[in-house]
């Protein structure tokens, strides 16, 4: 297996081989692919780091054996915007959950994601406990960019740093330490939903492994 590729992203092609990399990513980092799913225009940046979006009780969601998220410039100061960039970092948070605790049916994700995105999750995470893998290290999210497309709809894009995260051996501990690699970088776009409760869920999205816009 190779260095692994997480949080998976939701709602695209199968991969023809497990490799841990990003789960469904397309090869090309074509200019459609640096667009925000279900966008036809451009989007704002954001800055800072996340915060609690809305009042819905929310699932206590806290990784451990050593792995951290780290999201870099998660807030723009505008209240809707960093409600849903907040719900976006969770939905990544709960499924690196899901994979580190060997389950495919973990609160988070069924509270996070929907709709093609869950189903997706969800196999992804199978994926993982059936290599009998799990990870540890720390993931970088950054460069977070975000539209609203109305009251209830929202695309968000990011790039994922995960030079810092190493395949580990569930059984045996063993950790893959294989050197970094433009491969290491992964740019998400991520359309989602929101609930009447005031959840945005993740519910479609794309990955390409590699982009450009996002290789450090």
């Amino acid at each position: 297996m190779k260095r692994r590729s997480l949080p998976v992203a939701v709602a695209l092609a199968a991969s023809t081989a497990l490799l841990l990399t990003a789960c469904g990513s397309s090869d090309a980092g074509s200019k459609a692919n640096d667009k925000i799913a279900g966008s036809d225009a451009g989007s704002q940046e954001a800055t800072s780091s996340p915060s609690p979006s809305e009042s819905a009780e929310r699932p206590d969601i806290k990784l451990t054996g050593g792995v951290e998220d780290v999201f870099e410039g998660w807030e723009t100061g505008n209240a809707k915007k960093d409600a849903v960039l907040a719900d976006a970092a969770r939905a990544q948070t709960a499924i690196n959950d899901a994979i580190l605790k060997g389950k495919a049916d973990t609160p988070g994700l069924t509270f996070y994601y929907q709709g093609e995105a869950l189903t997706t999750s969800v196999k992804w995470v199978q994926k993982w406990v059936n290599a009998g893998l799990t990870y540890t290290g720390t993931t970088r999210y950054y460069n977070p960019k975000i539209e609203l497309f109305n009251d209830t709809s929202a695309g968000v894009s990011f790039c994922a740093d995960e030079t810092k995260a190493y395949n580990k051996d569930r059984k045996s501990g063993t950790v893959d330490k294989s050197p970094a690699s433009d491969d290491s970088y992964v740019l998400y776009n991520t359309r989602l939903e929101k609930t009447s409760q005031g959840v945005w869920q993740t519910t479609s999205g794309t990955s390409v492994r590699g982009s450009k816009g996002c290789v450090q």
